[in-house]
């Protein structure tokens, strides 16, 4: 990722600064571009948000996972765009920021966020799992197919592992999934989908 500005800005700064094309961050007041994602890491994107879509559509759960949106942590002059951002669609009216800016930043829009591990992987692991967890999201997916993270994440020898964050009395607690483990989530208990499914998103049939 290249970060595109160099003076500390606020979020309303951003927010008015933040252009059409491009993806665009805010971390700690600093305006930062993330890179074009590879191939791999879109096919896994729109696998899982497929698979979550047809899940909550079978629910009749009032759900919806929109292409831009933003979460601000109300503590840090900050805000994410993550890989896939599960909003809950009956709280958006207490979100002040929704309607102008496509931004939430409480708890109870936000059912599940998930992100997938590119070469800035410190920024899933360390940052945004604090920020996250801060704000109370309840569920949080770290999707790295490539091994990138810290062995301290996710063991030695380092292997694609799905990390899920469940929040448990205000802080997270993780497990972990691997080649054939049936992913399990909190917020779609009956979701029928494994690690090695996700990581072979990107294959192409033969």
């Amino acid at each position: 990722m290249i970060q595109s500005l160099s003076k500390l800005v606020t979020f309303e700064d951003f927010a008015a600064w933040r252009p059409e094309g491009g993806r665009y961050e805010l971390h700690d007041g600093v305006i930062v571009e993330m890179a074009q994602p590879v191939g791999d890491h879109e096919d896994m994107v729109g696998f899982i948000a497929r698979k979550l879509t047809v899940e909550f559509d079978r629910l009749n759960l009032p759900y919806t996972i929109p292409k831009t949106a933003l979460i601000k942590p109300s503590t840090s002059e900050s805000a994410y765009s993550p890989d896939i951002l599960l909003l809950n669609r009956t709280n958006l009216v207490n979100e002040p920021l929704w309607k102008k800016e496509s931004t939430v930043s409480l708890a109870a829009s936000i059912p599940l966020v998930i992100e997938v591990v590119s070469l800035n992987w410190r920024d899933d692991y360390f940052t945004k799992l604090g920020q996250y967890e801060a704000i109370g999201i309840s569920e949080y997916w770290i999707v790295d197919y490539a091994a990138l993270g810290g062995r301290k994440f996710i063991g030695n020898p380092k292997q694609p592992t799905i990390s899920i964050y469940q929040l448990i009395d205000d802080e997270y607690q993780v497990t972990q999934f691997r080649d054939s483990d049936r992913i399990v989530s909190p917020t779609f208990p009956e979701l029928n989908l494994t690690a090695k499914q996700i990581f072979q998103a990107g294959d192409l049939p033969t």
